[in-house]
């Protein structure tokens, strides 16, 4: 079942009735949504209120939480503690990973990463060969890294010699930020689904970052942000410019031949990742976007 992605920008109350997601708005009539129904909800204004009840039935439900900032930027997640039924078996799992098999992972995810970089370039009509041939020459653990090699070629190809991406700038930088933040959310939302924690990571190892492993992960979807960003009509953040980025979550990608929504084939990609912790011979498949 494809899970909705809800954003609220205006002032409102979230309540929790039989089941039901309640929005009372002072400017419309009552909204009213089956919990069940959703993945994502998005408070995108200062002036929303929600009760206990609905964030104990967004946990119950696997429901990510997005608390957004003063400038309409995500800023924190609300995520469910043990959302599956094994979660102390999963997790002693988790944190008994070989450190060589971490680092063959992180090596898999680079490649991946560095792969849609290209794959972007070449969408979007930028040169592109150059960052293709990366992929094969990056290591175990990523030790020469060419990640950061990459990154520093890929942007300059992309949007402009002179562009620096900086986390705090407004204009493209803003909606780059919005929308890493959603991909972080959604997967984040499928690790805890198949009962790894978030903050464990792979290759990140940041201790007041409780997200490590969610932004190991989101590393090769990066570039489908970025192509989303290049393709914007404005350099606003508002609401027509971030539905491309809430509408990527239930955008048709490829994973291991079949076609299914990003979000279904992220809870299927973390579960194949999981076996691959204690299955050395698991090399990992990455969902294809198919809308270029």
């Amino acid at each position: 079942m494809i899970k909705r992605t809800i954003d609220i920008s205006h002032p409102s109350y979230l309540k929790r009735k039989q089941a039901q997601l309640i929005i009372e708005r002072p400017d419309k009539p009552v909204a009213q949504l089956p919990f069940e129904d959703l993945g994502v909800i998005i408070l995108s204004h200062p002036q929303i209120t929600l009760t206990q009840g609905v964030i104990e039935s967004c946990a119950h439900h696997n429901c990510v939480i997005v608390h957004c900032d003063s400038k309409h930027l995500p800023s924190s997640l609300t995520l469910p503690i043990a959302s599956h039924s094994l979660h102390t078996k999963t997790l002693y799992q988790q944190t008994q990973i070989k450190p060589v098999r971490k680092k063959q992972l992180w090596q898999q995810i680079v490649k991946a990463k560095i792969t849609e970089q290209a794959n972007t370039l070449k969408r979007c009509n930028r040169p592109h060969k150059q960052i293709q041939k990366m992929v094969n020459q990056v290591q175990s653990a990523d030790k020469t890294n060419m990640e950061a090699q990459a990154a520093q070629k890929y942007w300059k190809a992309l949007i402009d010699p002179n562009f620096k991406r900086n986390p705090d700038a407004d204009g493209l930088n803003s909606q780059l930020n919005y929308g890493y933040a959603i991909i972080r959310a959604v997967v984040a939302r499928a690790i805890v689904g198949t009962g790894f924690h978030p903050s464990i990571g792979l290759n990140h190892h940041n201790q007041y970052n409780p997200y490590c492993l969610a932004d190991d992960i989101m590393e090769p979807f990066r570039p489908w942000i970025d192509q989303i960003t290049l393709h914007q009509s404005s350099q606003e953040l508002n609401k027509e410019t971030k539905q491309p980025y809430l509408q990527l979550i239930a955008e048709k990608v490829i994973f291991k031949d079949q076609t299914m929504p990003f979000m279904v084939a992220l809870s299927l990609f973390i579960a194949d990742l999981k076996l691959a912790y204690i299955d050395h011979s698991i090399a990992l498949k990455f969902p294809e976007r198919v809308i270029v």
